[in-house]
């Protein structure tokens, strides 16, 4: 043991700085083992981020670690590096950005070890066992002998439990018979079916999957038009990594996603294919992030958090639908998985493809730029083709609960042929507005700065922003004058469909109707199997999704966003409207898209639907570039929270003062301002932005100012936080 050791370690504190511990014996545990620590009065589990043999502090001060929980480290140098290169570049506390990349189950101090799982084989005897004999004395046991026998690789305890309950006392008296044998350990995994063949790929895939190279640093933007085909370059690449005895990561920006791309994935890729994802539970998280880990895992699919994913080779890094917002963390540890997962390919000397139908206007300027290399995926795959798109001009044509006649004609003409309809609006619940027409009152949310929703299942009162519900009046409670619903939401849409096509079954998917784990791919499933012909959804139904029989898309309120007040909102709505549009036919049979609008003459529409997206992001970067926004300049935002009014700007205008006595003419400042919604579950929001042109110049900026606002005396009657590269100006 080395005496003058001084190990630092990473807890989960909101504090930007280790702990210094001298080693718990004669071993000095490495950078990514985990120990156990004294820490106060109580016990907490850390990562030993580096081994040093100094100290700010006396020596004497110093506590011993209590235990080294891992014989080798958990993260290796290559994640841990990573790791901190995020802390410092995010300005987040080490200790939370590290247990970020850890399992629950790790992150609490538990064993980096799966539990031997327990399998019930039959034997020899149990085989040769008189099963209808037994039927008739001991049927249950006849029941569990049956279906042990029938199942090659014996049954876990789990899958014993679907059987029958009390199953452990038929298992015992049938091993005391010699008929059933336990064993432990992990089975193979073993395939029940043949692997499918893909389709040929056509010139551009094939031109695609050419042009990236299998080793080495590369950044590459696969733009692709809906339908193109996309995924079918992702098997490509990933099947010449499996080959070479390389991994593959992708992420995915939904949960949602995760199932029809594992499955298409496992059906035709000869390897382990894992997911990662919230909505595992714990054992899951943990026996994925094992596999990945030891390098069992081939392909790990995955939400935002898998791009902390331990590997032994990694090889690629694929992200598909790139321009989504959820890749970015929007509370705590606010990071990018999309940028990080440019960083981590770099770092590790990997290639990264990005893709999307409509890419965000980061990764179209990296690829002016020569940053990136553009791949193009020109034309939808096999015979699909185009949908046609027509604009519904709702100054004459009216609409009756959101569906103009020419909508509904539309629907009819698609149905009566086989079609499925895709009807999409970015808003639940029944109506947006609860309104009195006696005196004008608006029903707001008594903690927000927001107007209540109306549902109908159940009649409530809702904020989206906060959470809060109430029964739903009918009278308005300052005249009594009946409440009248304003604005359409799903519901509503839902509610008109049902009444105008009686005969056809309805499908709505929004957050409302999938709380429960796994209905959204219940409802999924049920509509590509054809049974439900008329789907109706917020954003959840249009992400990535492939409806080979939907043949017509009705987008019911085309002019959110037009008028938005972040410099985004245009890119976002343009992006909407082409990924819902790629809905439609994208089978074997013509798309159309009928697009209701109130303002049909609208330069973005105009240009997003006669020249495409690619015109559109050209025009609008060149906008950006004229005006210094990003991808031109580079921002971080300080947002700030009180209970109270007055602190909060006091906390800010003590943050500006602080900003402008480290800030140089190159950082700019906006603010303090409220923020559009001032006041959210009942706490007064504001904030302050700042801009520059470069880059490295703001991160110096930065780092210097943060470490002051920590010590601003207002900060304790605040809640604030730092958003580097934000995606949510408001």
């Amino acid at each position: 043991m080395n005496r003058d050791s001084i190990i630092k370690v990473a807890l989960s504190t909101p504090v930007s700085h280790l702990f210094d511990y001298l080693p718990a014996g004669d071993i000095v545990p490495r950078p990514g083992q985990r120990v156990r620590v004294p820490f106060g009065n109580s016990q907490r589990t850390g990562v030993v981020a580096a081994v040093t043999q100094s100290t700010t502090l006396p020596r004497t001060r110093l506590r011993r670690a209590l235990e080294i929980l891992d014989d080798q480290p958990l993260l290796d140098a290559e994640l841990m590096g990573l790791l901190e290169w995020s802390a410092n570049y995010y300005l987040h506390p080490p200790g939370e950005v590290i247990a970020a990349a850890l399992p629950a189950v790790l992150r609490r101090g538990g064993q980096a070890v799966l539990k031997k799982d327990i399998r019930w084989r039959v034997t020899a005897g149990g085989r040769d066992a008189d099963l209808e004999r037994l039927a008739s004395s001991a049927p249950i046991q006849a029941k569990v002998l049956r279906a042990v026998a029938t199942a090659p690789a014996g049954l876990t305890s789990s899958e014993m439990r679907r059987h029958t309950t009390g199953w452990q006392r038929i298992a015992t008296a049938l091993e005391r018979k010699g008929w059933l044998i336990q064993e432990e350990g992990l089975p193979e995994e073993s395939r029940e079916a043949a692997l499918e063949a893909g389709p040929r790929l056509n010139a551009a895939q094939a031109a695609a999957l050419d042009e990236v190279q299998d080793q080495g640093f590369r950044a590459y933007l696969l733009e692709g038009v809906t339908g193109s085909g996309k995924t079918e370059v992702y098997l490509g690449l990933i099947q010449r990594q499996i080959s070479a005895g390389r991994q593959v990561l992708v992420l995915v920006p939904e949960i949602g996603l995760t199932p029809q791309l594992v499955d298409r994935f496992r059906r035709r890729v000869d390897a382990p294919v894992v997911v990662m994802h919230s909505g595992l539970s714990d054992g899951q998280r943990l026996k994925a992030w094992l596999d990945s880990r030891h390098g069992h895992a081939k392909v790990v699919v995955g939400t935002r958090s898998a791009i902390f994913a331990p590997f032994t080779q990694l090889g690629m890094i694929i992200v598909d639908e790139e321009h989504d917002l959820s890749y970015k963390q929007q509370e705590g540890f606010r990071y990018s998985a999309r940028d990080l997962a440019v960083v981590r390919a770099r770092r590790a000397e990997i290639p990264v493809v990005l893709g999307s139908a409509t890419p965000s206007f980061e990764s179209v300027a990296n690829t002016l730029a020569k940053r990136y290399t553009r791949l193009e995926l020109p034309r939808r795959a096999g015979m699909a083709r185009p949908p046609t798109i027509r604009l519904i001009d709702l100054r004459v044509q009216p609409a009756h609960d959101g569906l103009t006649e020419p909508l509904i004609t539309a629907m009819q003409h698609h149905l009566d042929r086989d079609g499925q309809v895709l009807l999409f609006l970015n808003r639940r619940g029944y109506a947006p507005t609860m309104m009195c027409p006696g005196c004008g009152r608006v029903i707001e949310c008594d903690r927000c700065d927001a107007r209540m929703v109306l549902h109908r299942r159940p009649s409530i009162l809702a904020c989206h922003h906060c959470g809060t519900e109430r029964a739903a009046p009918d009278l308005c409670p300052d005249c009594d004058h009946l409440l009248h619903p304003v604005g359409q939401g799903t519901e509503r849409i839902e509610a008109a469909v049902e009444r105008l096509f009686p005969e056809q079954s309805l499908i709505r998917i929004d957050r409302d109707t999938t709380r429960r784990r796994g209905e959204i791919e219940r409802r999924l499933q049920s509509i590509r199997s054809g049974e439900s012909r008329i789907l109706l959804g917020t954003q959840m139904l249009t992400k990535g999704h492939d409806f080979p029989g939907v043949t017509l898309v009705g987008i019911i309120d085309a002019d959110h966003g037009l008028f938005g007040t972040d410099f985004r909102s245009s890119e976002r709505l343009a992006q909407t409207i082409i990924q819902v549009a790629g809905r439609a036919g994208r089978g074997e049979r013509p798309g159309e898209v009928y697009l209701q609008t109130l303002y049909p003459d609208h330069p973005l529409l105009n240009t997003l639907l006669r020249h495409g997206y690619g015109r559109f992001a050209l025009e609008a970067l060149r906008e950006r570039e004229t005006t210094a926004w990003p991808p031109y300049s580079h921002l971080a935002l300080l947002r700030a929270e009180c209970a109270h009014r007055g602190p909060l700007f006091e906390f800010l205008a003590q943050a500006r003062g602080c900003a402008e006595r480290h800030a140089n003419n190159s950082i700019q400042m906006l603010g303090p301002a409220s923020s559009p919604m001032e006041r959210r579950s009942g706490r007064y929001r504001a904030q302050l932005l700042l801009q520059s042109m470069h880059r490295r110049e703001l991160q110096v900026f930065l780092k210097n100012w943060r470490a002051d606002l920590s010590n601003l005396p207002s900060r304790r009657k605040t809640r604030w936080s730092l958003d580097i590269d934000p995606v949510e100006l408001f």
